[in-house]
Order: C-alpha cells, then sequence, then structure tokens
C-alpha cells in the first residue's frame, strides 16, 4: 500500500503562469547586469517575494505554489549567466554578424536541460546524505515560511516585502534611466595620475545595481574582489608602466594596457582556479555521485515512496541525456563540418558538462549560487577545447575558436543550473516539496528563459553593442580572448603564467586559512574575478560588501538582514529591467540618439548614489 501523505497542489496553472513570466523577466534583468557588471546573483529570493505578493490576490494559494514559481524563476536567471558569458563572444569574434535567436534559443535550451538532468542523481547524495548547507536554498525557504505564517496572522509579511522591492527597483530604475538614458551624468567618476613614470589609476561605478551585488555576496567575496581590482590597478599597471612606459594620457594609457596585458592575470588566476575545483571536490563528489545512484535505484525498487523523496527516475535521467547528444552533435557539426570532430565534441562536452555540473552543484551547497565560480570552470573548459581543436585543426581557424566558445557555452549553461537548482531542491526539501515537480518546474523555466535571451541580446546589442565601454560584457571578452589567442598565437603567455603564479599563491593562503580554521576563506576565483573586472566596479562591490559588514557588527535582526536582501534584489532588478526597457525604443527606431540629452547633472547622480547608500546601510542596520 502506497504511504505516501496526500500532496496539496504545486504545479497549477497561476503558479505556472507566474514562474514563466518571471523567469523570463528575471533572466533578461540577470542578462543586462551579468554584460554589465561581469556578475550575477541568484533570484530565488526577489521571485519567492514577488510570487507570494502576487498569489496572495487569489483566494487559494500555498507555500509549495509559491515555491514552484521561484523554482522556475530561478532557474531561469541563472541560465542567462551560462548564456551571456559565452554567447556574445561568437559576436566579438566575428563569427556571427548578428545573434542568431534560434541558435541561441537552442545552446541556452540544450545546455540547460542537461544541467537539470545532470543533478538530479546529486539531490541525495549532496542535500540528504552530505547535508551540505546550500545558503541561499535555506534562506528562501525562510523567506517562504515567513510568507506562509504571514498569510494566516494577516501580517501581510509578503506585500510589505513586494512594496520594498517595488521601491528599491523604482529608484534603480530611476537612476539608470537618467544616466543611460538622459546621459544626465557619467557612469562612473575615474582619474588616474603618473608618478615616477608609474600610472595608478582608480574610479567608482555610479550604480546600485553593483552596490546590491556586493551586498549579496557578502564581506569575505567583495574583499577579495576588490583586493583583485588592487592586484591590477595599483600594483600590476604600475609596474608594467614603470618598467615599459606609455604613451598618451594617463587614464587612456592605463586602460589599454589593462585590456591588452593586465586582465589576463585573472585568465591565469582563474584557469588555476577551475583545475583547483575540480581536483579537491573530485574524491567526495565520487563518492556522492555512487551513494546518490544505489539511493535512487532502491528507492525505485520500493513502491511505497513518500511523495517528498521522489525524483525523476534515473532512467528517465539516462535517456534524457542520451537523447540530447542528438542536438549537441548538429550543433557542432554546423560548426566543425566534420562528423568525427562533431562526435568527439559531443562527448568532450558531455563529460566537461558532468563534471562542472557536479562541482557547481556542489560548491553551491558551500558557498552558494551567487559566488559559484561558473567562469573559471568555463575559461578552463574553453582552453583546453581550444588546444584540442588546434590540434585537429591548425592554426587561424575561426571554425575552432567558435567551437570552442560554443562547447565552453553548453557546459556553462549546464554549470549555471546545477548549481542554482541544487539550492532550489533544498529549498524544497526544508519546506516539503515534491523533488520531480520542482524538477519539471526547472526545466519549464529554462524554456522560458531560453526563448526571450536570443531577443534580450539584440536589443541591447543594437542599442548599446555589447563590448563596448558602456556594456563590455568581460566574460563574453574573456572567452573571445582566450579561444582566439590560443588560435592565432596572441594570447600574452606570460600573464596567464604570472596569473597562475598568483593563482597558485592564492590556493596556498587559502590552504593555511582553512586549517587555522578561519571564517575569512580566500577562493581564487573570487579574486581572479577581480583581477579581471575595471577597477571602478570592483569599488561599489567592495563598498556593499562592507555594508553588509557593518549590519552583522551592528547586530542587527534578522528582518533587517531580510531587508537588505530585499532592497537589494529591488535595486538590481530596476537598474536591469530599465537598462533593458531605455534600449528598446532605441532598437526599433535604429537611432542611437533617440534619448535627447539632458547633461549637467553629474553633482546629482553622486548625490544619489551616496543617497541609496545611505539608505540601504540605514535599514539593515538599525535593530528592527
Amino acid at each position: 500500500m502506497n504511504t505516501t501523505p496526500p500532496s496539496i497542489p504545486e504545479i497549477t496553472i497561476k503558479s505556472v503562469i507566474l514562474g514563466v513570466l518571471l523567469s523570463m523577466i528575471l533572466a533578461g534583468a540577470n542578462a543586462y547586469l551579468g554584460l554589465f557588471a561581469g556578475m550575477t546573483v541568484s533570484a530565488s529570493i526577489p521571485a519567492a517575494v514577488i510570487s507570494m505578493g502576487v498569489l496572495s490576490l487569489f483566494r487559494r494559494s500555498n507555500i509549495l505554489e509559491n515555491n514552484i514559481v521561484q523554482t522556475a524563476a530561478s532557474a531561469g536567471e541563472s541560465l542567462a549567466a551560462g548564456v551571456i558569458f559565452t554567447i556574445p563572444a561568437l559576436i566579438l569574434m566575428g563569427y556571427w554578424t548578428e545573434f542568431n535567436y534560434w541558435e541561441i534559443t537552442k545552446i541556452a535550451s540544450i545546455g540547460g536541460i542537461i544541467g537539470v538532468l545532470f543533478t538530479i542523481p546529486l539531490r541525495r547524495a549532496l542535500i540528504l546524505e552530505a547535508k551540505l548547507l546550500y545558503p541561499e536554498g535555506i534562506a528562501t525557504a525562510e523567506v517562504l515560511k515567513i510568507g506562509e505564517a504571514s498569510r494566516s496572522d494577516n501580517t501581510g509579511e509578503a506585500g510589505k516585502g513586494l512594496r520594498l522591492i517595488g521601491i528599491a527597483g523604482l529608484a534603480g530604475g530611476l537612476m539608470k534611466v537618467a544616466q543611460q538614458g538622459f546621459a544626465m551624468w557619467n557612469s562612473a567618476i575615474e582619474g588616474a595620475r603618473s608618478v615616477g613614470g608609474s600610472i595608478f589609476g582608480a574610479g567608482c561605478d555610479l550604480s546600485p545595481a553593483l552596490i546590491s551585488v556586493g551586498y549579496i555576496v557578502g564581506r569575505n567575496i567583495s574583499i577579495l574582489i576588490f583586493a583583485g581590482g588592487f592586484i591590477s590597478w595599483i600594483v600590476a599597471i604600475p609596474i608594467y608602466t614603470l618598467i615599459y612606459g606609455y604613451t598618451g594620457e594617463p587614464m587612456d594609457a592605463a586602460w589599454d594596457i589593462w585590456d591588452t596585458k593586465i586582465r589576463y592575470l585573472g585568465v591565469g588566476a582563474m584557469v588555476v582556479g577551475g583545475i583547483w575545483s575540480l581536483i579537491k571536490l573530485f574524491k567526495p563528489l565520487l563518492t556522492s555521485i555512487q551513494t546518490s545512484v544505489r539511493a535512487m535505484e532502491n528507492m525505485h525498487g520500493d513502491k511505497a515512496v513518500r511523495r517528498e523523496d521522489k525524483d525523476i527516475s534515473i532512467r528517465t535521467v539516462g535517456f534524457g541525456l542520451l537523447f540530447m547528444l542528438i542536438p549537441v552533435f548538429f550543433l557542432y557539426l554546423d560548426v566543425i563540418h566534420s562528423v568525427g570532430i562533431a562526435i568527439l565534441l559531443s562527448l568532450v562536452m558531455m563529460v566537461f558538462g558532468f563534471f562542472f555540473s557536479a562541482v557547481a552543484a556542489y560548491m553551491a551547497g558551500v558557498v552558494g549560487s551567487s559566488n559559484n565560480p561558473i567562469s573559471g570552470v568555463t575559461i578552463a573548459t574553453i582552453l583546453f577545447s581550444s588546444l584540442l581543436l588546434l590540434a585537429l585543426l591548425g592554426t587561424g581557424s575561426i571554425e575552432g575558436s567558435a567551437g570552442a566558445i560554443l562547447i565552453g557555452a553548453v557546459v556553462c549553461c549546464a554549470a549555471a543550473i546545477g548549481g542554482d537548482n541544487m539550492q532550489d531542491l533544498k529549498t524544497g526539501v526544508i519546506v516539503g516539496a515534491t523533488p520531480w515537480k520542482q524538477q519539471i518546474m526547472q526545466v519549464v523555466g529554462v524554456i522560458s528563459a531560453a526563448l526571450v535571451l536570443g531577443i534580450v541580446l539584440d536589443v541591447l546589442h543594437t542599442a548599446y553593442v555589447i563590448g563596448s565601454p558602456v556594456l563590455s560584457a568581460p566574460q563574453a571578452t574573456l572567452m573571445k580572448s582566450v579561444a582566439e589567442g590560443v588560435f592565432h598565437g596572441t594570447l600574452p603567455w606570460n600573464m596567464v603564467y604570472i596569473g597562475a603564479i598568483i593563482g597558485i599563491i592564492i590556493i596556498i593562503m587559502d590552504v593555511i586559512q582553512e586549517r587555522k580554521g578561519s571564517d575569512f576563506r580566500i577562493p581564487v576565483l573570487a579574486v581572479a574575478v577581480g583581477i579581471y573586472l575595471p577597477f571602478s566596479l570592483s569599488i561599489p562591490i567592495f563598498i556593499g560588501g562592507m555594508i553588509a559588514h557593518f549590519s552583522d557588527m551592528s547586530g542587527a535582526a534578522e528582518k533587517a538582514k531580510k531587508t537588505g536582501i530585499l532592497i537589494a534584489s529591488g535595486l538590481i532588478t530596476g537598474e536591469a529591467i530599465m537598462g533593458i526597457l531605455v534600449a528598446v525604443p532605441i532598437f526599433i527606431t535604429s537611432d542611437k540618439d533617440w534619448w535627447p540629452a539632458v547633461e549637467g547633472f553629474s553633482f546629482a547622480g553622486i548625490l544619489l548614489f551616496i543617497g541609496i547608500i545611505s539608505w540601504l546601510t540605514y535599514k539593515v542596520t538599525r535593530d528592527q
């Protein structure tokens, strides 16, 4: 007799519709953020709050419906990271002249679905057996439980949270339209000076979204990102200019040296970080996978399975992965035009996709989805794939560079989804959800986001030009540089090697911190991202991290901390959505001067930026 307890509704018409819409909206917002800042953040908490606010308008709704909505929505925003970190590289290298909507949809769907399938066997091992923390999954569950409690005691907590996100979103959006649309002030304040033949440069982007990113990732990561920027701009560039000299104005020279030389220190550090992640996690992942497969086989042999233990069957997962090999093969065949090489690339992608999805799933349990080393493992994948294709195709092949990027794109999408899915499934375990229903909604969220990301990229590229100073796409530029550098021999290997040495030193420092039992760890990929990002982006991220630190030091209540997350999420979402909306009329009219310029308000931009910092600090440090 089946002992499964009766379930309350989870996958309902309203939860599916809302999940699909939020997946699309948050995917677009995160795509903009990643192209702008080179980093993305988890949207599970804002999605949960929005869901609670909307579903509270219905007579009947419950915590599991809200969980289903945030599951689909967060899958969409995670897929955006996989897409924007890699696919714009095809435009930047000239392989594509414009964004191909159906190709983007296909790549994103394939990678995302593979990521969902790869992580299904890991749920038991990592969440139930290893009992990994999955901090964002726990936080999302707490938000859902507060919302459910507020329904019964009429406190309206969900409505308050939704209003707070709305106010923050309005503030972030208005600043974006003033700066980006009407050009009322510059996007950043920056400067450089030559001292004894060495250039020292610094700056600060006036972006509330970057403050919010820093707040969400916290003190440790924001300090390390700042440290990476310090290495680039206060150490490496001055040393380089002292030895080799420079021409032109100091600021222009600093940007040119950073762009052509110094940022490749970050490439070396990222590759070392990706390889270190694999080495460190190989044994625990292997054990976890073996445990999970045995548990799932035993579970499906027992007809009396609790609802909360039911995953999609391992047999279905296996058949699904075999089926996905077909579109993967044709994807690579279109580029390489060799059946044998396309088969080899498909197998390479599956192997890298599995290992790095598992790494991302494991790391999300330790440091959270927002801190997951997706870019590092993708760089390692592209570098290996480029070297492999170089051996097969020879030098100077744009098809080889594009093939390496496409392998990296599918792997990056799979890894991004893998880490996010485990956070969602952790939330599900806490609130009593049905795993297989969440896994279905993860696929729904992936497909929903894949359907809009091609349009978002096209709109943004038409309006801002991806790769320009306005929308620099730092991760995609990095991927392009690595792939092309291998094939054309232009990669500054000396900088890559020095970056690798820096990465090894950082790893040694982190191991020492780990043995001391210190709560301040030094993950190499966080520093590598800081080395690669412009310093003007690192500084507001650092400020946001310090606000989070001061909140902890002040002993602010848990409620204040959650308030901070909601404000930060609203600022990010508002700025990102307005960045897309500002681009729409330019996309429609093909007139880059569509928005009239209203100059001369630089001081107002700085004051508003300081005002938002002050507001966030006040809300998260006062005792509530």
